[in-house]
């Protein structure tokens, strides 16, 4: 293998506040040969995910840092060039962590590390959005923690992302009423008139707590039985004004805070008021749930009845600059970087 050479993006130092160029490097090394049990395999998309942005420091936190000098981790899907294992033939299609990188040498003999994936009716990339990870953490946050009941009104911000848009839609198959809170009106366009959703109040529009509370008073004339939390701050502020007695918040991500800045409640005594369930979780402490879940997404997407959104940049040395895009919510739908 050694004729075919290898780009990969490492992390070298850690940010202080928001990551920049200067974290990354991009290398190039040749593919080694492969040793009994090993396959090669070349990957078409790799998944950009906020989680990410988390294991770049060294701090506490539910997800391992990253380790420097070495490449970023992160969910890929491509097909097997070159094996020597015979549970893998040249040209399955494989989902797997390959990180940032091109090319990634397997040892396909430990379980899980490399699955295949059928693209007969679901496309190669929505392994690593909707048919994945993220879409399995919509459903577990909504499904296990929220669990709405029909006639209740769910709300999920980031709604336009590849966790929120499938929430909405999870939420809806289920008799909710599912209210999206985004950023900009044409995401917010798009999260109505595309997913279905039955109100998104576009952020930007209201810069203070009184008048976001104020457009969820409108959106969700009976108040909020279910929050999706991807932000934190001020909307979960805002949604907690709002919330019923006996609601449920799934904590699913708190973008706001992302670069180590606090993120102070204004009230948080209406959780005892309101006798709110806040339940934090991690998609993958819950792998009994991935089959049911990916069951019913793999479904929807295959009869076309659960729609989704990519962001594609083209190429290893773009994935930077796309990843700094998604931490300010510059993408639109899952973000993805293609690289072949």
């Amino acid at each position: 293998m050694s004729n075919i050479i290898n780009k990969q993006i490492q992390l070298v130092s850690r940010p202080a506040g928001e990551p920049n160029a200067d974290n990354f490097k991009l290398v190039e090394l040749s593919v080694p040969e492969l040793d009994d049990g090993q396959v090669l395999v070349r990957h078409h998309y790799m998944s950009l995910d906020p989680y990410m942005r988390g294991r770049m420091n060294d701090g506490k936190s539910y997800a391992v840092p990253q380790a420097l000098g070495e490449v970023m981790g992160g969910g890929t899907v491509g097909e097997v060039v070159a094996s020597r294992n015979p549970n893998f033939a040249v040209g399955d299609t494989v989902l797997g962590m390959g990180g940032w990188q091109q090319y990634r040498v397997v040892d396909a003999n430990q379980r899980g590390v490399l699955q295949k994936v059928d693209t007969r009716k679901i496309p190669l990339q929505a392994y690593l959005g909707v048919v994945g990870m993220p879409g399995v953490t919509a459903w577990h946050g909504l499904v296990r923690i929220i669990n709405p009941k029909a006639g209740e009104t769910v709300v999920v911000s980031a709604a336009s992302g590849a966790v929120g848009s499938a929430v909405g839609q999870l939420a809806k198959a289920r008799g909710a009423r599912a209210v999206g809170i985004a950023g900009g009106a044409d995401k917010c366009r798009y999260v109505v008139e595309e997913l279905g959703f039955d109100a998104c109040i576009d952020y930007k529009q209201h810069p203070d707590l009184k008048s976001l509370s104020q457009a969820l008073k409108e959106a969700c004339p009976d108040g909020i039985d279910g929050h999706f939390e991807n932000v934190g701050g001020m909307i979960l502020d805002a949604v907690m004004l709002r919330a019923n007695a006996f609601s449920r918040v799934a904590m699913c991500g708190m973008i706001s805070g992302y670069n180590g800045e606090p993120i102070p409640l204004v009230a948080p005594q209406l959780i005892l008021v309101n006798r709110m369930k806040i339940q934090g979780f991690i998609v993958s402490e819950h792998m009994a749930d991935w089959p049911e879940a990916l069951a019913e997404l793999g479904a929807g997407v295959a009869a076309g009845t659960l729609k989704y959104r990519e962001t594609v940049a083209q190429g290893i040395e773009a994935a930077p600059e796309a990843f700094f895009g998604l931490l300010k919510g510059k993408n639109f739908g899952k973000q993805l970087v293609k690289l072949i």
